[in-house]
C-alpha cells in the first residue's frame, strides 16, 4: 500500500497528531517489530515466526491478524497452494529504516563490548553501514538541530 492508501485504523490514539506516538500505536508492542523483522529475513509461514521468535501461539496469531489488519502484512496462498503466507505490504517494508536504526542503536548500547551478535550484511557480505539522518544541506541532524512544529 502506498502512504496514501494506507487505512488509518479505528483506534484511539495516544497522541492523535503525533506521528510517533501513532506508529507506536500500531507496532510498539514488544512482538510487532520482531515479526516485521522476521518478515524482512524470509518468514513466511505461522509456524516460521512462531520459531524464529518463540512467541506464543494466541500472541502470534494477535499480532499477525493485527499487522495485517493495519497493511503492514497482507496473506496470500503459498506456493504449494496449500497454505496462507505472510508477505509485507509497501507500508511494512518502510519499515527498514526503523529496524535498521534500532538494530544499530542495539548493536551500540544493548551488548558488552566484544559481545558476539548477528550483522546484518547487503547482497555482498558486506556489512551496512550506520546510517545518520542529514538535512538538506548535508549537515548531520539530531536533537539539538532539530524540533516538533505541532499540527495547528
Amino acid at each position: 500500500m502506498s502512504r496514501t492508501t494506507m487505512r488509518a485504523p479505528n483506534l484511539d490514539w495516544t497522541d492523535p497528531d503525533c506521528p510517533v506516538a501513532r506508529t507506536l500505536d500500531l507496532v510498539g508492542d514488544r512482538w510487532s517489530l520482531l515479526v516485521i523483522r522476521d518478515a524482512m529475513d524470509g518468514a513466511r509461514s505461522f509456524t516460521e515466526f512462531q520459531r524464529r521468535t518463540g512467541i506464543a501461539r494466541n500472541i502470534l496469531t494477535d499480532r499477525l491478524r493485527k499487522l495485517t489488519a493495519h497493511g503492514l502484512l497482507a496473506q496470500r496462498t503459498a506456493p504449494s497452494g496449500r497454505r496462507q503466507e505472510y508477505v509485507l505490504t509497501d507500508a511494512g517494508r518502510d519499515l527498514f529504516p526503523v529496524i535498521l536504526t534500532l538494530r544499530q542503536w542495539g548493536e551500540r548500547h544493548a551488548f558488552a563490548p566484544g559481545e558476539t551478535h548477528s550483522t546484518l550484511v547487503d547482497q555482498h557480505g558486506t556489512p551496512v553501514p550506520e546510517i545518520a539522518p542529514t538535512g538538506a544541506d548535508g549537515t548531520l541532524l539530531d536533537t539539538d538541530t532539530t524540533h516538533v512544529q505541532k499540527a495547528r
